[in-house]
C-alpha cells in the first residue's frame, strides 16, 4: 500500500482486533476524527469499515488512526479483496487452553458424585498461568489498547475479571503457604473463563464466515481467463485484458467471461447463481449473456459489451457488499447503548464489590461476585445481533435473484402494506405484437405503418419494436427532430410533415376527433388491446393496436401478496380498457390508467401520506419517479437503467413471485433482528443482576458469555434455510 494513495469514496478497510460493539464505536470514532472523512461505518460481523471521505484524505492516515486505537487495518482494493474473510481464530489455542484447564475443572464437576479432591495449589498455579498470561494475552493487549484510547471493550472486561480471580487465588495461596491447609482457590475460574471465551470466539468466527457465503459464491463465478479472437487469431488472455468489442469464444461447459451479445451459436445458459432461475435459458444470436453464467451444449461467439467493474456480476457483488456493510436504522439504538455499556458494567462490578463487603464483610466473596459481573457481560451479542441477520438475509436474497441495495431497504420492506405495479413489462411480458392497424378514410394501411415505423426508428420501447418488426420489408422514410413526449408518445418530422404517434391522452390534448375510428378503438381497448394514434397537425391518420400477454407468474404473485395481507394496485400509462382487462385477469381491484410518470409518483405519495407503506414495482424509464417516491422501490432487471438505479430492490429475473419473496424474506430477517436484540438485551439484563447477587459463579458466567454471541450468529444463520415461492413450486 503506497502512503501517497488518496482515498476516493468509498473506501473499505479490513479491521483486526474488534471483539464487540464497543470496539465498533471506537473504530468509527477515530476514523471520523481524521480530517476530510465525511462518514465511517463499521460492520462487526464482516469486520470491515466503509469510509466516505474527500479525495484529499490519505489512506495511510486512516490506517494509522485505527492502528493507534489498537485495531490494525488493511485496505481492500477491489471486489475480490473486499470479500476476504475476517482473520480466522486458530483452533490450537482453544485446544491447549482446554487441555490445561480440564484438570482444574474436572474435580469441580466430580463433586456432585462424592469426589472431593483438588490438585495442590502450586499445580493449579502452574496450569492456570500459561492460560492466563500466554493464551489470554490477547485480552490484555486489546484491553490495554482500549484503556489508552479512554474506551472499554469485551476484552477489557475479560482481562479485569480473570486477573482478579487469578490474583485472589495467588494471594490466598501465598498467604496459606506453609500452614498445612489448602485454601479455596479460583484458578479454575480464571482459566475456564478464558478457555470458554476463546472457544466462543472460535465458534463465532466460524459462524461469521458462513454469513459471507453469498459473496464467496458470487466471486467464484468470476472467470480468470478468456479465449478471444483478435485479427482472426484465437488466443487465451487474462479477463482483465479484454476490451469492449472483443469476440470471446465460449466452449460448452465453460463459464462466460463477459457481458455480451451472442454473434454466433445456439445454447442453453445456466444463470442460477446470478438470477436464482433454476432452469437453463435458451440463447441464440442477438441475445444477451451475462458474465459468470455457465454455457451449456453450444459453442458461442460473444461480442463483449461490458468488462471489469461494469459487468452485471461486478454490480451485483457491489450491491450485496454495500447492503451487508450498511447499518440498519435500528442499529443506531444499539450503538447508543454500546457506547456506555462497558463503563456501566465496570460501575456495576465496583458497586457489587462494595455492596458485598459492606453487607457481608466477606471481601473474598465480594471479589468473586464482581468477577462474575465482569465476565458475564457481553457486548459482543449486542454488536452482532443486527449485522449478522442483515448479512445472512441479503446473502440468501442474492442467491434467489433478489438484490437489496442497503439495510434500510431490507428493514423498510417488512412493513409494506401496499404494492403498486406498472403494467407493461412488469405484469405483462413487455413484448407486445402489433395486433391491428386501421388507417383513416382515404389512407393506405401501408402508409400508416411506414410513418409509424419512421417515428419509432430510434426507440427501444416494446411498442416501437413491435411496429418496426411489422414494417420489415417496407420503405421506411427518415425522421427528423424526433422527440419523446413523456407519458404520451413520440413526435418528429417525416417527409416534411410534423407527425406524432401516441396515446389517447395525446389525442385528447391535441383536440383531435377520432371520427369513425373511435368506435373501433373502444372495441379494441375492451378486448385488452393498447391503442396508439398516428396524428398530424390537424387530423387522425390511423390507429395501431397492440396485444401483450400477462406473465405466467403474475397471478400467483398477486395471490400471494393478498395472502400476506398486502393490498395491490396497478398504475399504468396504458388505456383504461387494456389496464382493466389485465387487472381483472390478475385480481387487482384498483386500476388507474392513462397516467403520466408524475401521476404515478403522486398516487404513491398520497398513499404514503395516508399512512401506508408503499412498494412500487416497475421496469421502465417512466417508472423512475414512482420508484423514487415509494417507501420501497422494486425494479425488474433488464429494464431501464434509471429504474434499477432508483430502486431499493432489484429482481434479477422477471418472475413476479420474487416481489412476495422479498417481502417475506424481509419480514423474516427483521424478526431475526428483533429476536437477536431481545436475546442480547435480555441476556445482559438478566445475567448481570444474577451475577451481582452472587447467584452465578465465574465459570458459569464465562460460559454464558461465550454462548451468547455464538447463539446470536447461529440464529441469524437459520435464514439460510429459507426458500422462495418459486423454489417451493419447482418440482
Amino acid at each position: 500500500m503506497a502512503s501517497s494513495t488518496t482515498v476516493g469514496s468509498p473506501l473499505r478497510l479490513q479491521i483486526e482486533g474488534m471483539s464487540c460493539a464497543s470496539c465498533v464505536g471506537r473504530v468509527e470514532k477515530v476514523l471520523r476524527a481524521v480530517p476530510g472523512v465525511l462518514d465511517a461505518s463499521v460492520n462487526l460481523a464482516s469486520e470491515q469499515a466503509t469510509v466516505q471521505a474527500q479525495s484529499s484524505v490519505q489512506v495511510q492516515a486512516l490506517v494509522a488512526a485505527t492502528a493507534a486505537a489498537g485495531y490494525p487495518a488493511r485496505v481492500l482494493t477491489d471486489a475480490r479483496a473486499a470479500t476476504a474473510e475476517p482473520a480466522g481464530t486458530p483452533w490450537w489455542p482453544v485446544a491447549v487452553a482446554a487441555a490445561l484447564t480440564l484438570p482444574l475443572v474436572a474435580p469441580m464437576l466430580a463433586q456432585p458424585f462424592g469426589v472431593h479432591w483438588m490438585p495442590p495449589g502450586w499445580v493449579q498455579l502452574l496450569l492456570a498461568t500459561p492460560v492466563q498470561f500466554w493464551l489470554g494475552a490477547r485480552f490484555y493487549r486489546a484491553g490495554w489498547a482500549a484503556l489508552r484510547a479512554r474506551s472499554g471493550n469485551m476484552d477489557l472486561l475479560v482481562a479485569l475479571g480473570t486477573s482478579a480471580a487469578f490474583g485472589l487465588s495467588l494471594y490466598l495461596l501465598l498467604q496459606h503457604s506453609g500452614h498445612g491447609s489448602e485454601p479455596h482457590l479460583y484458578f479454575e475460574a480464571s482459566a475456564a473463563v478464558i478457555t470458554l471465551v476463546l472457544l466462543g470466539k472460535w465458534l463465532e468466527q466460524r459462524a461469521k464466515r458462513q454469513t459471507l457465503d453469498a459473496i464467496r459464491a458470487l466471486n467464484a463465478l468470476r472467470p480468470t481467463r478468456a479465449r478471444v479472437r483478435r485479427d482472426g487469431v484465437e488466443q487465451e488472455i487474462a479477463v482483465e485484458q479484454l476490451v469492449v468489442g472483443d469476440l470471446v469464444l465460449v466452449r460448452p461447459g465453460d463459464r462466460i467471461a463477459v457481458d455480451g451479445e451472442i454473434v454466433l451459436g445456439q445454447t442453453h445458459v445456466d444463470e442460477s447463481l446470478l438470477t436464482g432461475e433454476s432452469l437453463p435459458v435458451a440463447k441464440g444470436p442477438g441475445e444477451r449473456v451475462t458474465g459468470g453464467a455457465i454455457n451449456g451444449e453450444g459453442l458461442l461467439t460473444v461480442r463483449t459489451l461490458a468488462v471489469g467493474a461494469e459487468t452485471t456480476l461486478a454490480r451485483i457483488i457491489r450491491m450485496v457488499e454495500s447492503a451487508q456493510a450498511a447499518k440498519a436504522p435500528i442499529q443506531r439504538l444499539v450503538d447508543r447503548v454500546s457506547a456506555v455499556f462497558v463503563p456501566v458494567v465496570l460501575l456495576i462490578a465496583l458497586a457489587t464489590l462494595a455492596g458485598w463487603v459492606v453487607v457481608g464483610g466477606d471481601w473474598e466473596q465480594a471479589l468473586v461476585n464482581a468477577v462474575s459481573v465482569l465476565v458475564i457481560a457481553c457486548p459482543c451479542a449486542l454488536g452482532l445481533a443486527t449485522p449478522a441477520a442483515i448479512m445472512a438475509g441479503t446473502g440468501v436474497a442474492a442467491r434467489h435473484g433478489i438484490l437489496i441495495k442497503d439495510a434500510q431497504a431490507l428493514e423498510t420492506a417488512h412493513a409494506v402494506t401496499r404494492v403498486a405495479f406498472d403494467k407493461t413489462g412488469t405484469l405483462t411480458e413487455g413484448k407486445p405484437a402489433l395486433a391491428a392497424v386501421r388507417p383513416a378514410a382515404g389512407l393506405a394501411l401501408e402508409a400508416v405503418l411506414r410513418h409509424a415505423a419512421a417515428l419509432q426508428a430510434s426507440s427501444s420501447h416494446p411498442l416501437a419494436l413491435a411496429v418496426r418488426e411489422r414494417a420489415q420489408g417496407l420503405s421506411v422514410p427518415a425522421v427528423q427532430d424526433a422527440q419523446a413526449l413523456p407519458g404520451r408518445g413520440v413526435q418528429g418530422t417525416v417527409e416534411g410533415r410534423l407527425l406524432a404517434l401516441g396515446s389517447t391522452r395525446l389525442l385528447r390534448e391535441r383536440g383531435l376527433d377520432a371520427g369513425a375510428l373511435a368506435m373501433e378503438a373502444r372495441q379494441l381497448e375492451q378486448a385488452g388491446r393498447t391503442v396508439s394514434w398516428l396524428l398530424d397537425a390537424d387530423r387522425v391518420l390511423g390507429l395501431l393496436a397492440f396485444g401483450d400477454t400477462v406473465k405466467p407468474s403474475a397471478a400467483a404473485a398477486i395471490a400471494r401478496l393478498h395472502a400476506l395481507g398486502i393490498q395491490t394496485l396497478m398504475l399504468t400509462g396504458d388505456n383504461r380498457g387494456a389496464a382493466e382487462a389485465v387487472g381483472q385477469a390478475l385480481g387487482i381491484a384498483r386500476v388507474q390508467a392513462e397516467m403520466l410518470p408524475q401521476d404515478k409518483a403522486a398516487v404513491v405519495q398520497r398513499e404514503r401520506a395516508a399512512g401506508q407503506v408503499v412498494a412500487f414495482v416497475g421496469d421502465g424509464l417512466n417508472d423512475g419517479p414512482a420508484l423514487a417516491a415509494a417507501s420501497c422501490g422494486f425494479a425488474m432487471a433488464g429494464g431501464a437503467d434509471v429504474a434499477t438505479e432508483t430502486a431499493d430492490i432489484t429482481l434479477m429475473r422477471g418472475d413476479l413471485r420474487l416481489v412476495a419473496d422479498a417481502l417475506d424474506l424481509s419480514r423474516r430477517t427483521s424478526a431475526k433482528i428483533r429476536q437477536n436484540l431481545w436475546w442480547a438485551f435480555g441476556y445482559n439484563a438478566l445475567g448481570i443482576p444474577l451475577a451481582a447477587l452472587g447467584l452465578l459463579n465465574p465459570v458459569i458466567a464465562g460460559g454464558a458469555m461465550a454462548l451468547s454471541s455464538v447463539s446470536v450468529v447461529g440464529n441469524a444463520l437459520l435464514l439460510r434455510r429459507w426458500r422462495g415461492s418459486a423454489q417451493r413450486s419447482t418440482p
